[in-house]
């Protein structure tokens, strides 16, 4: 891990950038950091690091504010990331389908996501190796976002995630429903009801796929970004009632 840039926000929160090979990411800690912070890993959506800053810069001051450090990693084929031609043909279908109103097919969410999962999983977790490393940095770890497939897998191959609050805004491939029944963390699932490119049924068949004894889902009326701060803020009340 090598920190590029470092700026103190305001006289509590601490942004360093970084790169993991050719991986960007960034680091928010309490400007006066003490040693063994518990972390939360911010997942986001394809659109990119960049493009989903505002957001996750609101959700870091929040898990900062509680006394965590926060992460987050370029998702693989986003930002100035190399792009893979078959994913990109795979989101054209996905879109041509959703526009011409005919159903998403089991084949382009597959050839869609299932890529982005096997590639960002193992990124997330030398990402957490790294993290981990950091003497101000000492877990407990939770993962909060999306894409929701990455963090089912991530909470079945991860022992060190203990709890994640995931959101539901992207198609779930088939296979990741069994995996999905491995899941044993508690989980506070986030849904917009009114989505609209979200499948969700699809979404609703995951949630109860998951093998979790203790699992929420919190659904709100609203599209893809009109989750209300309520709900985020449950989210985040959802990281507090587990150990630090």
């Amino acid at each position: 891990m090598h920190f590029t840039s470092e700026q103190r926000l305001d006289d509590s929160v601490l942004e360093r950038a970084f790169t993991l090979g050719e991986i960007p990411g960034i680091l928010w800690t309490p400007a006066s950091a003490s040693a063994s912070l518990p972390l939360i890993l911010l997942g986001h959506s394809a659109a990119g690091l960049q493009t989903m800053y505002p957001r996750l810069l609101a959700r870091a001051r929040y898990a900062v504010a509680e006394g965590y450090a926060a992460a987050s990693i370029e998702l693989p084929g986003s930002g100035e990331r190399p792009r893979s031609a078959a994913v990109d043909q795979a989101r054209a279908d996905l879109h041509r389908a959703l526009q011409a109103g005919e159903p998403v097919t089991d084949d382009i969410v597959d050839r869609l996501i299932l890529p982005l999962v096997d590639q960002a999983v193992p990124e997330w977790q030398a990402a957490l190796d790294a993290l981990l490393a950091r003497p101000e940095i000492g877990g407990p770890v939770g993962y909060s976002g999306g894409v929701i497939s990455i963090g089912t897998r991530l909470a079945v191959v991860e022992p060190r995630i203990s709890a994640a609050v995931l959101f539901a805004g992207s198609f779930v491939p088939r296979a990741i429903f069994e995996e999905a029944r491995q899941v044993t963390i508690p989980l506070h699932v986030l849904l917009q009801w009114d989505d609209e490119g979200n499948d969700r049924q699809m979404a609703l068949d995951l949630f109860d796929a998951f093998g979790s004894k203790e699992k929420t889902l919190h659904a709100n009326m609203g599209g893809h970004t009109g989750v209300p701060q309520f709900a985020g803020e449950e989210g985040n009340r959802f990281f507090a009632r587990h150990p630090k």
